[in-house]
């Protein structure tokens, strides 16, 4: 019964069966990132406090965000040169200090995530053309958990290089 229904006869139907994929697959491309990715950490970490009230740079613990293709995260000894003393006894330091004891570094989940197919230097745009860090991380000087909050979608990322008259030509992004 449901055969005749999908025939020359309804050419309409054919062309949107035809077309779901298609736009299914465009949806999903353009969306994909939009959403807010905030991972689990092993370490409540309040950027409110060290980014926001304590007005700490963000280059004080990712050290290599001007300097190397990553930012990088804090060694867990940089972390206790100061909560040797501020706040020692709270319970996420106990955890902080664990890792310090042990010699291993705290196991970080990442936040911003891009295809490995896109190569992202911080150096080209943290340093070299001085792009805030806010501009793709947000406000994380507000923040008490860090979450992504732009979509670090290939339009979004695209928009920002026309914006900022940076170099739109493929093989800037995709190596």
């Amino acid at each position: 019964m449901f055969i005749p229904f999908i025939t020359a006869k309804n050419p309409r139907f054919l062309v949107a069966l035809a077309a779901a994929p298609v736009f299914g697959l465009a949806f999903v491309s353009m969306t994909m990132g939009a959403s807010t990715r905030r991972p689990s950490q092993p370490i409540a970490f309040f950027h409110r406090v060290h980014a926001g009230e304590r007005n700490i740079p963000c280059a004080y613990c990712h050290r290599t965000a001007e300097t190397a293709s990553f930012a990088g995260m804090p060694p867990t000894r940089l972390c206790m040169s100061c909560h040797r003393a501020v706040i020692p006894e709270a319970p996420e330091i106990w955890k902080l200090r664990s890792y310090w004891e042990l010699g291993e570094p705290i196991p970080w989940e990442r936040v911003s995530i891009l295809p490995g197919h896109v190569y992202f230097s911080h150096r080209a745009h943290a340093g070299a053309a001085k792009v805030g860090c806010s501009r793709c991380h947000g406000k994380v000087e507000a923040m008490d958990e860090v979450e992504q909050t732009v979509p670090l979608t290939m339009g979004w990322c695209v928009q920002c290089h026309r914006e900022t008259r940076a170099s739109t030509e493929c093989i800037s992004c995709h190596r």
